[in-house]
């Protein structure tokens, strides 16, 4: 009974905080500490729920646990997190990305390719990660190549839509300026279209970021070698190892807000200039 007067202690005080911050003014430490004081309430709650109405471990273990396993398996987890995100996803999320914009500029160099290439973009992107990734293991192999295919394939078409929609952004008034001052497409490119697309490429690779972190682990599933995320994750759902799937979970939700984090801040350093940018944190 103490327990689940602890969750909904727990529940109350979070609230109060959170509502006294809610009424201040927005700055830099309410704007942080609102997401943290929430989750460090639901962790509190979950962990009372879990004592007090005896919940199994296998079905649910509590943050007390899982964290402790975190600790004592952080070799293992770092294992992990560098053939599943360092290898894995970051190689495909650089190599799709990169060949989306490459492709997206040849689509606006010569309009006559979009009518050809976006239709097979489209089609690549509704193809079943499920069905691909296994033929792309046994493409590529086994190791980290083949969940970076896997990713190259699932970042690509988001890449590719948003960057031939932000190249095609400028107004006609700006392209006839850029025209009046002898500029030939390439130096139009450069000095206009492209920085004015910065706001649509990086909506694309902040997308891409979350794609490319589940591609990788889930083409882990289809074969891997004895390390990297998926391969743990899917090893410790069988050994009934639920606080190590747990563990699995906090270093791919840490890495993907990390990764996700990144871009937004090279998008606001970037383009500081463009409207959406005015008056964030």
């Amino acid at each position: 009974m103490g327990w689940l007067l602890g969750a909904v202690a727990a529940w109350l005080i979070g609230w109060q905080i959170n509502s006294r911050l809610a009424r201040r003014p927005l700055s830099r430490a309410t704007a942080f500490a609102g997401p943290v004081i929430f989750g460090l309430t639901v962790i509190l709650i979950w962990e009372c729920l879990v004592r007090g109405l005896d919940i199994s471990p296998v079905l649910l273990p509590p943050p007390s646990q899982i964290i402790q396993t975190f600790g004592a398996s952080l070799p293992l987890l770092w294992r992990d997190f560098v053939q599943t995100v360092v290898k894995g996803a970051l190689t495909g999320y650089v190599l799709g990305c990169s060949a989306a914009v490459l492709l997206a500029v040849a689509i606006d160099r010569f309009p006559f390719l979009k009518r050809g290439l976006l239709p097979v973009g489209s089609f690549m992107a509704a193809l079943p990660i499920i069905g691909l990734a296994p033929i792309l293991v046994m493409w590529f192999g086994f190791d980290w190549q083949s969940k970076a295919a896997v990713v190259v394939v699932m970042v690509f078409f988001p890449m590719l839509v948003n960057t031939v929609e932000g190249l095609s952004d400028t107004g006609a008034m700006q392209r006839d300026l850029m025209r009046t001052y002898a500029a030939g497409y390439w130096k139009t490119l450069f000095k206009l279209r492209l920085p004015a697309a910065m706001p649509f490429i990086f909506n694309g690779l902040k997308i891409a970021t979350t794609l490319a972190l589940i591609g990788a682990i889930v083409a882990e599933f289809f074969g891997s070698p004895t390390k990297g995320m998926g391969f743990r994750i899917s090893i410790s759902v069988g050994q009934l190892a639920m606080d190590l799937v747990w563990a699995e979970i906090v270093v791919a939700a840490i890495a993907g807000s990390a990764f996700y984090g990144a871009i937004a801040l090279l998008e606001k350093t970037l383009t500081f200039w463009h409207p959406s940018q005015r008056g964030r944190m």
